[in-house]
């Protein structure tokens, strides 16, 4: 399976302490915006944390391609909030 980490910048995909501290910011954003900042940080903190001495290359890419699948998540969620249009329905077929 490809790695969705080339939908991210290289600086961000190749790693993992620049992919933790964007998962960080993103978490920051989002808790300001629903007041929950606290919770949020903790969590990505604990998720990073749990995983911190995984050694399993396959295990460690897995682990990047969730926090990038989570990142290109909320840029879309952002995006379609801005725009108005949806991104993440299919086109409607006549």
């Amino acid at each position: 399976m490809p790695s969705l980490q080339t939908a991210l910048p290289p600086e961000l995909a190749n790693n993992a302490i620049r992919l933790y501290r964007e998962c960080l910011r993103r978490a920051k954003y989002i808790g300001q915006q629903k007041h929950n900042t606290e919770l949020l940080v903790d969590i990505v903190r604990q998720q990073f944390k749990r995983h911190m001495h995984e050694t399993d290359p396959e295990i460690i890419q897995k682990l990047k391609d969730d926090a990038a699948r989570g990142l290109i998540n909320h840029m879309l969620f952002e995006v379609e909030k801005m725009s108005g249009r949806k991104f993440s329905q299919s086109p409607k077929s006549t």
